[in-house]
């Protein structure tokens, strides 16, 4: 693993205006739906101020509860009768959650590898032990998930991103979707999935959530406004058995007691009063806009030094350099240049894992930004001889 000094001295100047910020994973400016949330905060503030600041229950404003799981019932087949909902603040409580609820220390947890650091480092932080599966194009090499499933003791659950994988991109095919419930049921552990950037689908045919496989409540769905909303506002959900839901609402109750009802309010009143799915459509577009203007430009100028695979949505491309080239070395130059990027190895589960891939965002930068970005890397390949 990277040591914490070692990503700080790369990453340090992200937060500086001149830098490109290829190492954000934030949404784009364009796609906060300001004028909305301004004008739905002036009237809850007008007319249900005391109701909005007030304390309210740990399972999350029940309107709330009920549009979302309506929503997701309608709109993507997740939730049975055995389902609950619990409201959380963002997807990233869910992982905690789920860690408080089904493990112990030294229980061990599989996990996409690469996969997302602030899910990586909540399950470090309960002192877990981590497996890693690779990922491939298609998604984890299911072979080797069954390996680790049957030759693993105490494996609590199954850490997956099916949707345009952080940081790389892959969208797990239906027939591994399939295969992962399978195993799930064959070894009995539950899968947590993680599904934040299911709506930013930009190309391609969407496909069911392994949720909706679910017949023996073994799938906790976490589910997010951050990306389709606003990360601020800190509005996520979790869906899963009823028993676990209840659970993770003991543990929701010794760390924040509930998600902000204002900010739950305003999440409840924009679905409802808003075109949800027109704002889908802008915010695809202007992703796939962005992501088209970057892996365009990574064709004319860097095929010789990026290899990826195009994702067909979310935020990021995840490119392996050569073999021959430093990559940290090459992630400082960007840096030195006002460039921020993200090394791979930030991402890696275990100790011995090896990688020569870095992150690149599209989402957070202007064009013109990603235009300039990929012109700089273009012009660095040059100091180590491409």
């Amino acid at each position: 693993m990277l040591q914490t000094s070692a990503i700080r001295e790369i990453l340090k100047a992200t937060s500086s205006s001149d830098v490109i910020p290829f190492a954000a994973g934030n949404p784009s400016p364009q796609a906060f739906p300001v004028e909305a949330v301004e004008k739905i905060t002036q009237d809850i503030l007008k007319n249900r101020p005391i109701e909005a600041l007030q304390y309210g229950v740990t399972e999350g404003f029940e309107p709330l509860r009920k549009r979302v799981l309506g929503y997701v019932r309608e709109k993507h087949n997740i939730g049975r009768d055995f389902d609950s909902i619990l409201i959380t603040s963002g997807a990233q409580q869910v992982m905690d959650l789920a860690t408080k609820v089904f493990c112990n220390e030294d229980d061990v947890v599989i996990c996409e590898t690469p996969s997302f650091i602030g899910s990586l480092n909540c399950f470090r932080s309960y002192n877990l032990r981590l497996r890693g599966v690779e990922m491939e194009a298609d998604g984890m090499n299911v072979n080797k998930l069954e390996d680790i499933l049957s030759s693993e003791k105490n494996v609590r659950f199954i850490y997956t991103i099916p949707n345009f994988q952080n940081p790389s991109g892959a969208t797990m095919s239906l027939e591994k979707r399939k295969r992962v419930y399978e195993l799930a049921q064959k070894y009995n552990v539950i899968i947590v999935e993680d599904n934040p950037y299911g709506d930013l689908r930009v190309e391609g045919e969407s496909l069911p959530s392994i949720k909706s496989m679910d017949t023996d409540g073994r799938v906790v769905y976490a589910g997010s406004f951050s990306k389709i909303l606003s990360p601020g506002i800190r509005v996520g959900y979790a869906i899963a058995a009823a028993p676990i839901i209840a659970k993770m609402t003991v543990g929701k109750q010794t760390s924040d007691v509930h998600t902000p009802v204002f900010m739950q309010m305003l999440v409840d009143e924009w679905m409802a009063n808003y075109d949800f799915e027109e704002h889908i459509v802008k915010i695809r577009s202007i992703y796939g806009s962005k992501l088209n203007l970057m892996t365009g430009l990574i064709d004319i100028g860097l095929s010789d030094f990026f290899t990826y695979i195009k994702p067909q949505g979310g935020l990021f491309v995840w490119c392996r350099l050569p073999y021959s080239v430093d990559m940290m070395g090459f992630c400082k130059k960007a840096a030195e240049n006002k460039v921020a990027v993200v090394p791979g190895t930030a991402f890696i589960v275990e100790p011995n894992e090896k990688t020569n891939h870095i992150r690149l965002n599209f989402s957070t930068p202007s064009d013109e930004n990603i235009v300039r970005g990929m012109e700089i890397l273009t012009q660095l390949k040059k100091q180590f001889n491409y």
